[in-house]
């Protein structure tokens, strides 16, 4: 078996429609609605499928919100990240730190979601 690439992530929430509302604005994500009621949140060529806590399958009974962290890349330097947030009202839980990514060396900063989710955003080195 060899593994490709990463194809989704899935978010626990408490709120799915406050999330949406969330990564669009602060992260520029695109929200869409795939089925009546499964939204999932879509940047590049990737997305974040969010998961309704109240509403979860038995095969992800044991998620819950604020579970996640996972780490977005971005080429917006990550000053101009930093100063994103603060107009936005949103705490840098960290950062900017140098960390190691996938493909070599990140400058990261650190911020949470509505959840408490951490979510990591990085430029490459």
């Amino acid at each position: 078996m060899h593994v490709r690439s990463l194809d989704h992530i899935v978010l626990c929430v408490a709120d799915v429609a406050a999330t949406r509302r969330f990564y669009e604005r602060i992260l520029g994500m695109e929200p869409r609605e795939e089925r009546p009621g499964k939204w999932a949140l879509f940047f590049g060529a990737n997305k974040i499928s969010l998961q309704d806590a109240r509403a979860a399958p038995d095969i992800a009974r044991n998620t819950v919100p604020g579970s996640g962290n996972f780490c977005l890349l971005t080429d917006v330097p990550i000053a101009d990240v930093a100063k994103h947030l603060q107009s936005e009202g949103i705490p840098i839980a960290a950062g900017p730190v140098e960390r190691a990514g996938a493909l070599g060396r990140l400058n990261s900063i650190y911020l949470r979601d509505l959840d408490g989710n951490l979510v990591e955003v990085a430029n490459q080195l």
